[in-house]
């Protein structure tokens, strides 16, 4: 997604295009590199299941996870918005499992969640940013979430302008949950991969990755944007040199 939007926020707008013109020539791939050493091991799945947004199910019972609540600049930390992460792969598809904190939701009330949603990001959303050929630092995939299970995919090209690419589709499945009581929301995401060109996936390789969490009400300067991996100083989740590594292990 993007951020500020207005800075603007997420995968795409206002900002995003700013940062691009900042610079007459983006940097190739070659000369980029990964800052970020944060890492998630994520395991293999015997079966495949349809997502329901239940993290309860003997699915997830052994799948790792990673927890963050600090802010994406890693300046505050937000335990009221606590996040968690799991994810689990198959031979067909990996999969991703959110569960979060909340005080108060804010969707697009009353709107299909069928169609894809642009801008999404501008309400409480989660999200998966993907590059499983990190050799292509500026290439890789978005995915969101939103509590009302509206959604949006998203292809990231950096060396293209604009560099995000709604017509994509990957056919991602994806279910959600609201726990008023406890004011915890999850949701499931299961990505075909070979959506996103992997024909073979096999322990020991690497993917860079990183996970967001945009939360509140009101505008850019009173909601909560928050990171797995931190992007400090940028006005943008779209760095992908920031992106932490996803293992993938037996």
């Amino acid at each position: 997604m993007m951020f500020w939007k207005t800075i603007v926020f997420a995968g795409c707008s206002a900002v995003v295009f700013l940062l691009l013109s900042q610079s007459s020539q983006v940097t190739s791939n070659s000369q980029q590199t990964y800052t970020s050493d944060v890492h998630f091991s994520v395991k293999r799945s015997p079966v495949d299941v349809p997502p329901d947004g239940d993290l309860s199910k003997a699915f997830w019972k052994k799948a790792d996870f990673v927890e963050f609540d600090q802010d994406a600049w890693g300046k505050s930390h937000y335990p009221e918005v606590s996040t968690r992460v799991k994810s689990l792969w198959t031979d067909s598809y990996i999969y991703f499992a959110f569960w979060g904190r909340y005080d108060s939701l804010n969707v697009y009330d009353g709107e299909d969640p069928g169609p894809e949603r642009w801008q999404l990001w501008n309400r409480d959303v989660v999200e998966a940013f993907l590059n499983p050929q990190p050799e292509r630092v500026q290439h890789y995939y978005e995915f969101e979430v939103a509590p009302n299970n509206q959604w949006i995919d998203l292809e990231i090209d950096k060396t293209k302008e604009p560099f995000n690419s709604a017509s994509w589709n990957s056919g991602f499945e994806h279910a959600t949950r609201i726990d008023a009581k406890n004011h915890i929301w999850t949701t499931e995401m299961r990505i075909p991969l070979s959506s996103i060109n992997v024909s073979a996936l096999r322990a020991g390789a690497k993917w860079r990755a990183n996970f967001f969490r945009a939360a509140g009400q009101g505008t850019d300067d009173r909601r909560k944007f928050l990171a797995w991996s931190t992007i400090s100083g940028a006005t943008t989740f779209h760095v992908p040199t920031r992106f932490g590594i996803l293992e993938i292990v037996n």
